[in-house]
């Protein structure tokens, strides 16, 4: 035990021993360098030295003579008297027009107050918001911007009460765009998407007091809104409603062949003979109609009777007049897919506003 202190203490006297030395020597290392009438030198002391002489050789430069020259803040004053003649020289010769930075009689740096934009500033920004009279017509949600040039050179479209025929007519922020005596607005576009119910019709009014797919939404907008396309009365689903004419006219159209998935539960199960004929086309009253696909949700005995079909076609109650013209009765019709949207997450009488992405890719739509 005896032994092990020792050795505890010759160690711990050794260490200090050495921090010692080491204090000596920065002691004696920094009384070199600072040492000052014979006083003893303090931390405080050797601090305050060298901040001093930081400072009294910072900035300076030495050449070989030994000659300091400046250099950092006080280098920039000749620019900075460039600077000012500079501005000074085009205030003088460009009336109108402030230097960047203003100075005092002492060269000191004044506040520059914001001076009002000139009518060469103004007019670009005014003309960034002006809208082409077709897109404005579209975005009020009439009709597409094709449509909407054969209102205007039909001359049945007035801006501020003149009648505009021009196509490049440009509309100014306040200008009053009316048709067929009926003032438009210029709305924000709204896209949304409702999982219909049962025993709603798909129309903005009735006229016999029904109940329309309106009643679903209200307050969900501001802006007005209209049905893409229909969904009888007893037929649930994907339904979008938005104020975009370019966009409706381009998912209703035949041209453009959006895509449409329904389930459909039959009275009966449905024969495979009949299934090749609908694939093939039938002869309906307005003319021959064929689904794309179509094929059995379940392949067993008992659940035949409900399929699912795909089509492109937008015309009115197609498939249940298919399924009539085969002696099917429909019971259940539901609409699944609409042009690449799904009832994902989407309760039965619930709606939801598109996202960006889903919007751009109806756009996408060939």
């Amino acid at each position: 035990m005896a032994t092990e202190r020792n050795n505890h203490d010759w160690s711990r006297n050794d260490s200090g021993r050495r921090r010692e030395n080491r204090r000596d020597d920065r002691y004696s290392r920094d009384k070199r360098n600072h040492q000052s009438d014979g006083e003893p030198f303090k931390q405080q002391n050797r601090r305050e030295n060298s901040d001093k002489s930081k400072s009294s050789n910072y900035g300076r430069r030495f050449d070989r003579n030994g000659n300091s020259k400046r250099y950092g803040k006080d280098s920039t004053q000749p620019y900075q008297k460039r600077q000012r003649a500079f501005e000074q020289y085009q205030s003088e010769n460009q009336p109108g027009r402030r230097p960047r930075v203003q100075y005092g009689e002492n060269g000191e740096r004044l506040f520059r107050e914001k001076r009002a934009a000139t009518p060469a500033q103004v007019q670009p920004q005014q003309a960034d918001k002006a809208v082409r009279l077709n897109k404005y017509i579209a975005n009020a949600g009439i009709c597409s911007r094709r449509e909407a040039d054969v209102l205007i050179t039909t001359g049945v479209i007035k801006v501020n009460g003149e009648v505009v025929t021009t196509l490049g007519y440009r509309v100014q922020p306040g200008d009053k765009v009316q048709y067929n005596g009926r003032t438009l607005r210029n709305e924000k576009k709204v896209y949304i998407l409702l999982n219909k119910p049962k025993g709603y019709i798909t129309t903005s009014d009735d006229p016999h007091q029904r109940k329309t797919v309106m009643e679903l939404i209200d307050g969900a907008c501001r802006e007005r809104v209209y049905p893409v396309g229909r969904l009888d009365r007893m037929t649930t689903g994907l339904l979008l409603l938005t104020n975009d004419g370019e966009l409706t006219k381009k998912l209703t159209h035949p041209s453009y062949g959006a895509q449409k998935v329904y389930n459909a539960e039959l009275d009966r199960p449905l024969l495979k003979e009949d299934m090749n004929k609908l694939l093939e086309g039938v002869e309906l009253e307005d003319g021959m109609m064929r689904v794309d696909d179509i094929n059995w949700q379940n392949n067993t005995p008992m659940d035949k009777k409900k399929v699912g079909i795909s089509i492109h076609s937008g015309k009115n109650r197609i498939i249940r007049r298919l399924f009539e013209y085969l002696g099917y009765e429909v019971k259940k019709l539901d609409r699944v897919y609409f042009a690449g949207l799904t009832k994902k997450n989407l309760l039965r009488g619930q709606y939801r506003f598109l996202e960006d992405k889903e919007i751009g890719f109806l756009y996408m739509q060939k």
